[in-house]
């Protein structure tokens, strides 16, 4: 899937950083750099968007047609 969302990264006041989306408020993202950050943040995204995904498809109908498609 191809989409484009917004990573608001901060400096942890432990050290490292921290990063969440506001598109997909559940996921957030740490690191040591801001590159670490970035990837936790992504890979946080695919889970939530995953799960949400399987949480829609529960209760659609057997013989109902599903396909998948590309946004962007």
């Amino acid at each position: 899937m191809r989409n484009e969302f917004t990573a608001v990264i901060e400096e942890a006041d432990e050290g490292g950083y921290f990063a969440y989306c506001p598109e997909v408020p559940e996921a957030n993202g740490q690191g040591e750099t801001k590159e670490e950050t970035l990837n936790s943040l992504r890979e946080a995204i695919a889970l939530v968007l995953e799960e949400r995904r399987e949480q829609g498809l529960r209760g659609v109908p057997e013989d109902a047609d599903t396909l998948t498609f590309t946004v962007g």
